[in-house]
């Protein structure tokens, strides 16, 4: 019931109606599947006895109102319509899929879209919590794998309704028969469930724990490349990737023996019993085989039909079991507590205030305390202290990522709250001291989810010194970086950041460690052009070098939580 309550959590109303109409076209195919079987049991009484189309009252009551005359050629149309039945049964199987697959890819797609948005909603101090390739894994690998649990469901409901029909025919045209059948089959599925279900349950919470290590190791090698190229710590890391992989692929072979087992078993029964039942007739009606073909017939086609659904029932099953910690995965990111940001607008033509404000991260040891800034438009501050003396925390709560724990913050006297805050942190330029460049060009690296505008990217190329070096030496905008940045400097890497930053056109531009990687001579140039270009613009430096802050007009340190004026 969980599950089916989680599942219909994460539909809207479009996938509901969808899939009652999958419900309903997966019934019809099922009565389909049972004309399927039954035709064949009059068809064959008919060949091998046509006196019967005379003798029986339903076959002469069809043979007559079609006004036969030659029983030849009423079997020869009887044999055509069942040629055409079967091509429409091949065809509505076929289409039926297509819609089952149509529906579970476009959720897969919109899982992933509603996850990704979540996980840009999410709220900072929680985002730094969490391991960033865990959210690659959510949305590319458990979506998948839910998809996978999903169709496996429906296609278990259609599957169920076509052994309620065929099991129903079967019972009518021969009970002792199909009890001593579903007797057997129940013994059989019984142990499968005490057994294969629960070792596939197990592999797919082994699947999940070993998988999330495979991403996390892919991950963190390819972003410290350069160290472990440096180091040599290759065989180590191959070492953790090995056993990680390992184990990973190890539930999956588990899971896929354990999948396919039934269908083999299964078949392998079916055979078994068909062969045995023709056989036992044989020997019980002395040879008289024939008398009994029909009904031979129909069990042997019913079975013939029955194991497949009674095979996917089981897989589906299992299906479902193995990808359980998906769904769990899954909804509880959908459902996580995102920021719910308002439109409110905040103008900044003043000054920032912050009243005592203070900050942890765990609730218990403090990382600012009482802390008491005015930061006056066009004021060109500086945040200086040792590493981890929580400089960026703090201007991270300036600027609206973090929400302090106490005290309160203020743009021109109104507070920041959350329906103000995304109006104010549009008006915010941020240059990391290590800015993330992904496997493009210039020009898509800067504009980076905005509104692209080829005058204004060449303007702030300009601004920091780099348009002529680009259109002499490289391809303009168009001018590979590489993954990280790898064909660029350390200075052609940072004025990229002070141009995204100057891109969205900001009214506050916060420097964090933006030169401190760099050399002095590069640092100067930098840090100059920056003041050059934000005579107008109100400027939040976090340094530890005192090299870069000699013309900012206020200077403050931050030590054991306490903000002090220096300057």
């Amino acid at each position: 019931i969980m599950i089916f309550r989680k599942i219909i959590s994460i539909l809207d109303s479009k996938d509901k109606k969808t899939i009652f109409y999958l419900l309903l076209l997966s019934t019809f195919v099922s009565i389909v599947e049972l004309l399927g079987v039954g035709v064949i049991l009059p068809f064959l009484d008919i060949v091998g006895n046509p006196d019967s189309l005379e003798a029986k009252g339903h076959y002469k009551f069809i043979y007559s109102f079609f006004d036969f005359n030659d029983r030849t050629l009423f079997i020869i149309y009887f044999g055509v319509f069942l040629a055409f039945f079967y091509i429409f049964r091949g065809s509505l199987n076929l289409y039926y899929i297509y819609r089952l697959e149509k529906f579970a890819l476009g959720k897969m797609r919109s899982m992933a879209l509603r996850l990704l948005e979540n996980y840009m909603n999410i709220d900072y101090g929680e985002f730094t919590k969490r391991n960033s390739s865990i959210f690659s894994k959510v949305i590319v690998i458990e979506t998948f794998n839910l998809t996978n649990m999903m169709r496996a469901l429906l296609l278990s409901v259609s599957e169920v309704l076509v052994l309620i029909f065929i099991y129903s025919a079967m019972m009518y045209v021969n009970y002792k028969i199909t009890t001593s059948l579903t007797i057997f089959l129940l013994l059989v599925v019984f142990i499968f469930i005490k057994t294969i279900s629960k070792k596939l349950k197990d592999s797919g919470v082994s699947r999940e724990l070993h998988q999330r290590d495979y991403y996390e190791i892919i991950n963190s090698t390819m972003g410290n490349f350069k160290f472990i190229k440096l180091y040599s710590e290759n065989d180590r890391i191959l070492k953790k990737f090995s056993d990680s992989s390992f184990l990973f692929i190890k539930a999956n072979i588990s899971a896929a023996f354990l999948t396919h087992f039934p269908r083999l078993f299964l078949e392998t029964v079916a055979f078994v019993l068909i062969t045995l039942s023709i056989t036992a007739t044989a020997w019980l009606t002395e040879g008289r085989v024939a008398e009994h073909l029909p009904t031979i017939s129909f069990f042997v086609f019913g079975m013939y039909r029955l194991m497949p659904s009674i095979n996917r029932i089981l897989t589906g099953y299992n299906t479902i079991l193995f990808n359980l910690r998906s769904l769990d995965i899954v909804h509880a990111d959908l459902f996580y507590n995102s920021e719910s940001l308002g439109s409110d607008y905040i103008s900044f033509k003043d000054k920032i205030s912050t009243r005592n404000v203070g900050f942890s991260y765990d609730k218990k040891n403090n990382v600012i305390l009482n802390a008491n800034l005015e930061i006056c438009k066009n004021d060109k501050i500086a945040i200086i202290g040792r590493s981890g003396s929580g400089k960026s925390t703090f201007v991270d709560m300036i600027i609206g990522l973090h929400k302090p724990d106490t005290g309160n913050i203020s743009v021109d006297g109104v507070t920041l709250t959350s329906q103000n805050i995304k109006s104010f942190r549009k008006k915010i330029g941020y240059v990391p001291q290590d800015l993330y460049l992904f496997d493009g060009n210039i020009k898509d690296n800067i504009v980076f989810g905005a509104v692209y505008d080829e005058k204004k990217l060449k303007d702030v190329l300009e601004k920091v010194d780099m348009l002529d070096f680009l259109n002499t030496s490289h391809n303009g905008i168009y001018t590979s970086v590489g993954e990280g940045g790898m064909q660029l400097s350390g200075g052609q890497k940072q004025r990229i950041a002070v141009a995204r930053a100057l891109y969205t056109e900001p009214e506050i531009l916060v420097l964090d460690e933006a030169t401190s990687s760099l050399d002095e001579d590069t640092e100067r140039k930098i840090i100059d052009q920056i003041y050059n270009i934000g005579s107008k613009l109100t400027i939040i430096m976090i340094t530890h070098k005192m090299s870069s802050i000699g013309r900012c007009n206020k200077i403050y340190t931050l030590t054991d939580g306490r903000l002090e004026q220096i300057k």
